[in-house]
């Protein structure tokens, strides 16, 4: 039965409405995180091990993981996981060196001899969350520790949960980073942003985590560079009468399983797909063996929505913006080309989040609750600083120190006109 919300664009209708908010929903944890920051930055070790036993139920003396645990890690690691881990890490690999490739220094004489360039410069030492989670995902490590790697930043730290799955230390050594640390949640963001007796200070922080991982994140930022602030997982389907409602379920169900906050959703011009696939998600929820978590992500955040036209199709799901955003429509690469918000696209139906989830090689830290409308997600370009530098010869100089003696006067900035002007006097005296 269509339900009465109202319509939450113009001419989209919802068939299943969601419950909840989940950026309403966004607990208020500003406080404790605060705390926690001032401690860990006051105390250092001290302040994180507090933590580990109060938070983690780990009582541990030395935080960072030895050359003898990584060993043990990798020696324990079923051999097919490694290989599928491996075989992930090459195809991440392999898309952020092309990537790497369209970042190029540049030279160039805007004026006569006025040269103006920039260089790329890999960031010197960043620091990798790795959230422990509910299950061992071994793909989250190679999502920020490879692109890292290729970018040729210094030094690579490793941050994880002091609980989290063994197979997490081989997911971050085989992916390269330098030193691993078993800390989690906000005590390793703050150990991270100010540095501790154990673990250096980086200059930029990456990786997705929970609520308190995140506000830490905001609050650290400004002497610490940040990736994103990242929310619960999102995943949008847009679709015409071609889309498979069995697919769509599938697709959609395989991210509510991630968080009972997980945002999911059908965006339809076809009123017909929309029963179907809501008729789907509740047959295949049934079977689910995460039906506990996938059923009330979808009772609270799930949503359908069919539209009038596909214009109100793509402006629905431009202000969705969602994180990950798949297109089955009759020309997939056709609608792809009208969609602008989103973090990922997957064009076509046998495109499906959980590839670049794993292994296919995008990156799946992606902007959620809307940041889809101003920025990407991350990528090899996150681990370069682009640095602008010039410099002039007399002929630079006598183009360009007029207007801006003549700017800086009229500003009333007299130490300003004197710099503007002293190498044109003294050219001129020469």
């Amino acid at each position: 039965m269509t339900q009465t919300n109202p319509a939450p664009f113009a001419g989209v209708h919802y068939l299943k409405a969601p419950e909840r908010s989940s950026i309403g929903d966004n607990a208020p944890v500003e406080t404790l995180v605060s705390e926690i920051i001032a401690n860990v930055r006051k105390n250092g070790d001290a302040a994180v091990r507090e933590y580990s036993v109060k938070f983690d139920k780990s009582d541990i003396s030395v935080f960072e993981v030895t050359q003898a645990e990584r060993e043990d890690a990798l020696a324990t690691l079923d051999p097919q996981t490694r290989k599928d881990t491996e075989f992930a890490i090459e195809n991440v690999r392999k898309f952020a060196k092309a990537q790497l490739a369209t970042i190029l220094p540049l030279e160039v004489e805007t004026l006569p001899g006025v040269h103006m360039g920039h260089r790329v410069i890999p960031i010197q030492r960043v620091g990798c969350y790795v959230p422990g989670g509910r299950y061992p995902l071994l793909s989250a490590p190679i999502m920020t520790i490879v692109p890292a790697k290729v970018a040729g930043v210094d030094e690579v730290i490793a941050c994880l949960p002091p609980n989290a799955h063994k197979a997490m230390i081989a997911g971050c050594h085989l992916s390269g980073a330098d030193r691993i640390f078993k800390i989690g949640g906000a005590q390793a963001i703050a150990a991270m942003a100010y540095g501790t007796e154990s673990v250096p200070a980086v200059n930029k922080i990456v990786g997705p985590g929970n609520a308190f991982v995140n506000e830490a994140k905001r609050q650290v930022f400004g002497p610490v560079g940040i990736d994103q602030l990242a929310g619960p997982s999102e995943i949008f389907v847009v679709a015409d009468s071609t889309g498979d409602a069995e697919m769509i379920a599938t697709d959609l169900l395989a991210q509510a399983e991630h968080d009972i906050r997980t945002r999911v959703g059908l965006i339809t011009t076809d009123a017909a797909l929309a029963a179907a696939t809501l008729a789907q998600v509740e047959a295949q929820l049934a079977t689910l063996s995460t039906a506990n978590v996938a059923a009330q992500a979808w009772r609270d955040y799930g949503e359908i929505t069919v539209c009038d036209s596909e214009e109100a199709m793509i402006g629905y799901s431009d202000l969705i913006a969602a994180e990950h955003l798949q297109v089955h429509t009759a020309d997939p690469k056709a609608m792809a080309l009208k969609l602008r918000n989103y973090g990922s696209l997957f064009i076509g139906e046998l495109a499906s989040v959980v590839y670049s989830d794993k292994c296919s090689g995008t990156n799946h830290t992606l902007p959620t609750m809307g940041a889809g409308a101003y920025t990407g997600g991350l990528w090899v370009g996150a681990y370069v600083k682009i640095a602008t530098h010039q410099w002039l010869d007399e002929r630079g100089v006598a183009a360009v120190a007029p207007p801006a003696a003549r700017q800086s006067a009229s500003e009333g900035l007299e130490g300003h006109r004197r710099a503007a002007q002293l190498r044109l006097d003294r050219m001129q005296k020469a």
